[in-house]
């Protein structure tokens, strides 16, 4: 069993994480996908409905990995940080492309 105790806070924290971390590493992929699939020469309304079919697994998968990690900094820095990171990347790819 886990080591930390299960307080209020440590609970409402894990729920703004899975839902808010989920919601920003989301935004990062699909960003991130369109960006990419629309490089590769993919027109973007199919891009974009490709990668938002895939964003619904990719948040499930994020939802349930903020509950069933241990450490809840690491669930934070992995999904705020990764969203925010595929977003730049998304950003500079798509300003190197126009």
């Amino acid at each position: 069993m886990s080591s930390v105790p299960l307080t209020p806070l440590h609970v409402a924290s894990r729920v703004a994480a899975s839902l808010l971390g989920g919601y920003a590493f989301v935004w990062g992929f699909a960003t991130f996908g369109i960006s990419l699939f629309v490089a590769a020469g993919m027109a973007y309304a199919e891009a974009q409905t490709l990668v938002y079919l895939l964003a619904f697994l990719v948040f499930l998968a994020a939802f349930c990995w903020a509950f069933a990690a241990a450490s809840l900094p690491r669930v934070w820095a992995l999904l705020a940080g990764g969203g925010a990171a595929m977003t730049g990347a998304a950003w500079a790819l798509s300003r190197s492309l126009s």
